[in-house]
């Protein structure tokens, strides 16, 4: 992959500067707004521009974030999980058969009631920044859901990153060496003083501190023993003594009696750490392509001055020349998870609460939420799109804003959309009346206001004019086509 070309009007000294005040404008608003979180609502981009940057940055990136409390259904799978299958166990066939499936059914349900819990307290704009922030951890300190079953476990994991996503990132790996649901998924549990799985050892240094190239075979063989133990009971975190190694061992060249905790101190005082999340910080919200490597080394540089603090490397990084710098503005394709959530904002609508028809356009874009593929996470970029996922991003554009007919839908989602929307979850496709509110103007004015509201870059003068003829003495449906045309368009995947 060819490194991202040096920007002429930058250097590595400067990238990482404060965008001077006065270069502060709604176009940089919108920039911000939609690659910190989802889109650049009208009103938010007004209140940033009111605001200021660094103000708007403190708000965006708090110090003390919104929590996300666990849904009723997740809470209660996470409630006496062991007497549950202790009682199971106990049970003679088929009972126990019968009792296991229940279980899995119910699993499941919460495991969908999760995700779209997630999408919905994501897709409020008070909580997108901080939402997609702990996706991008997520992203790194990778557990899925295929592997790990119990919903209460992913939430937990979640909880984990919220807690420590703004603090030192050592105390976030020590946690999530911690995490019951990263125990089940590097296989920690079963890791014994005689025979130490080397797998969580071997994603600490690769995945989650140093990067590839970093670190010997005898480092993780080493490192390993020291996070022997480690189990996970009921969704707590159990260290089991008897299991542990308490042997010295040696990891990067120093020697001693280490546990977990002191291992990962060793892993954040090799220099590799002080660029490895910068790195990938830079890959999730800026470019795919690499950045210079002297200019990442200026940021790790900081980083490492600000005691590898989470929130010091954000509000650098968002507020820098280098983030707003042009070469990377409408550059980026939107994960799928970026593009139904900035849909959803774009449109002012709330996320369908039927797994069936939310959840599997997601998983047909290519991107369920808590199930990254494979430790590595998503790759993203280009590999978002293909004919498939373009095919699912154009249905779920169309079936938003044309609506659904009342008898798509079963019992089940007929009931959830009355508990949404009572609970003030009122909107899931676009209504006549937001439709004629969104096209008053004449033809022309109504697609340039859609493209400056919506699109990153201007589109080609001849797409926009085509737009306009199609809105010409337009009904309804004329209408909502042009609309859906323009949200199905190669521009609006982009941000």
């Amino acid at each position: 992959m060819p490194a991202t070309p040096a920007l002429p009007h930058l250097t590595a000294e400067t990238a990482w500067q404060p965008l001077p005040a006065e270069d502060w404008s709604a176009s940089h608003a919108r920039h911000l707004l939609r690659r910190a979180g989802w889109s650049a609502q009208p009103a938010e981009v007004e209140r940033a521009l009111a605001d200021g940057l660094p103000a708007t940055l403190q708000r965006l990136f708090p110090p003390s974030p919104p929590s996300w409390p666990a849904p009723a259904a997740v809470a209660e799978t996470g409630r006496g999980l062991r007497e549950t299958l202790r009682e199971i166990r106990d049970l003679p066939e088929p009972e126990r058969r019968r009792a296991r499936n229940r279980l899995q059914q119910q699993s499941r349900a919460a495991g969908q009631s999760l995700a779209l819990d997630w999408l919905q307290h994501a897709r409020a704009p008070e909580h997108a920044t901080f939402s997609k922030w702990v996706l991008f951890l997520d992203d790194v300190y990778v557990v899925s859901a295929q592997k790990v079953k119990q919903p209460a476990l992913i939430h937990a994991h979640d909880h984990i990153l919220r807690t420590h996503a703004f603090g030192p990132a050592q105390a976030l790996t020590k946690a999530v060496s911690r995490s019951p649901a990263m125990i089940v998924y590097l296989d920690l549990q079963q890791s014994k003083a005689k025979s130490p799985n080397e797998n969580f050892a071997r994603e600490l240094f690769e995945l989650f501190v140093l990067g590839e190239g970093h670190y010997t075979e005898n480092d993780i063989k080493e490192a390993a023993r020291a996070f022997t133990g480690y189990r996970q009971a009921g969704g707590e975190f159990r260290f089991a003594r008897r299991q542990h190694d308490r042997g010295r061992k040696t990891v990067f060249g120093h020697t001693g009696a280490f546990d977990g905790d002191q291992v990962i101190d060793l892993a954040y005082a090799q220099p590799a750490a002080a660029t490895f999340l910068p790195t990938e910080l830079a890959r999730f919200y800026l470019t795919e392509d690499p950045l210079p490597a002297d200019w990442i080394a200026t940021l790790g540089d900081a980083w490492l001055d600000d005691a590898f603090d989470l929130r010091a490397l954000a509000l650098r990084f968002f507020g820098s020349r280098a983030f707003f710098a042009p070469e990377f503005r409408g550059n980026a394709i939107k994960s799928p998870i970026q593009f139904y959530l900035g849909l959803l904002q774009d449109l002012d609508l709330d996320v369908l609460p039927a797994p069936r028809f939310t959840l599997n356009a997601l998983r047909a874009m290519g991107q369920l939420p808590f199930t990254p593929p494979n430790v590595r996470g998503w790759v993203g970029g280009r590999r978002w799109i293909n004919s498939t996922t373009l095919a699912a991003r154009r249905q779920t554009a169309a079936f938003l804003i044309e609506g659904l007919p009342h008898n798509r839908f079963n019992a089940d989602e007929l009931r959830a959309m009355e508990a949404a929307r009572a609970a003030g979850h009122e909107t899931f496709f676009l209504p006549p009346e937001a439709l004629i509110e969104l096209s008053e103007d004449s033809p022309s004015a109504t697609v340039q206001n859609w493209a400056s509201r919506w699109l990153a870059s201007p589109p080609p003068p001849d797409a926009l004019a085509a737009l306009a003829e199609l809105l010409a003495d337009a009904d309804r449906d004329e209408t909502a086509t042009a609309l859906t045309t323009l949200l199905q368009s190669p521009d609006y995947q982009l941000c």
